[in-house]
């Protein structure tokens, strides 16, 4: 009798899923969708172990393009759901996704407080510089006077320098990747996914966006995105030279982790009702009678 073969993990077909993806030919998207499945396929986690949360966008089209459990949520609104579904149970790895529209206009509050509370779970941000669902609208990101769809004559905002605001946040994992390197954004995804347990992972994914950006394009990304880990670049170095590094793009872009710190304790570790417990809070759901609270308000 032939002995069965024992299973190493999740394949890269566990996460298969039937729906055909929408994006435009060379959409960056494409890149970050394969990472991600072979970052949880390398970590070892099944799609029934992992909870990802997808916002409104682009990107959030590929809410249905993979097997597991998932969720699409409403723009701007991914972090506090993550958060919440994270902070209910520990075990799970919980990723959230999200654009640069969403994350740093509709939705820049959560993404303040989620740095700021070092939230135990992953985010990932889809920065193509622009509101791709609705037709190159021009977003925080978008490069200061650069025409778009709703700017013919250029953006005539401030960029937000993104990188700059993120570390006065005071951020425990910073790492930024280009959606053209799958194998470097796979191992950042995996790197950021194993710092949940220490708290609130940004990964800033640069990625082209072939329809409507026309400035910040594949082959630029390309030529200017660098690793700097493997050119010595320790993570673990003081949060001034990173920021310094992160935010010098005149010549090339660093890419990779950018920095990392494990001695900030995370949100769900500083809360005081949880010290002790050995369950998870779904488990301690419950009903309860609350019948003699509402005979108080009559």
């Amino acid at each position: 009798m032939p002995i069965p073969l024992q299973s190493t993990g999740p394949s890269m077909k566990d996460y298969h899923c039937a729906t055909q993806c929408s994006w435009c030919d060379g959409c960056g998207d494409y890149g970050i969708w394969t990472a991600i499945k072979r970052a949880l396929v390398e970590l070892h986690i099944e799609p029934t172990k992992t909870l990802m949360c997808f916002d409104v966008g682009c990107h959030g089209n590929g809410s249905d393009k993979l097997a597991g459990y998932r969720f699409h949520g409403l723009h701007g609104r991914v972090i506090p759901f993550a958060a919440g579904a994270k902070l209910s149970n520990m075990n799970l790895p919980v990723i959230a996704f999200g654009g640069d529209g969403a994350s740093f206009s509709e939705g820049i509050g959560h993404f303040v407080h989620g740095i700021r509370s070092n939230y135990p779970i992953t985010f990932i941000l889809h920065n193509n510089a622009n509101y791709g669902l609705t037709t190159g609208q021009a977003s925080s990101l978008t490069w200061q006077d650069q025409p778009m769809n709703t700017a013919p004559n250029g953006m005539p905002e401030h960029t937000l320098n993104s990188m700059d605001f993120v570390f006065s946040l005071e951020p425990t994992f910073v790492a930024r990747g280009f959606s053209g390197n799958i194998p470097q954004l796979t191992q950042i995804f995996k790197a950021a996914i194993e710092h949940q347990k220490h708290g609130f992972a940004f990964v800033d994914v640069l990625q082209a966006c072939p329809t409507y950006n026309h400035f910040a394009t594949h082959e630029y990304l390309l030529e200017k995105c660098y690793d700097a880990n493997t050119e010595g670049h320790d993570p673990h170095c003081e949060a001034a030279k990173a920021r310094a590094l992160a935010m010098d793009s005149s010549k090339r872009i660093a890419t990779g982790i950018l920095y990392q710190r494990e001695d900030v304790p995370n949100f769900y570790d500083r809360l005081k009702p949880r010290e002790g417990k050995k369950t998870q809070c779904v488990d301690e759901v419950g009903k309860v009678d609350v019948g003699e609270f509402m005979e108080e308000l009559v």
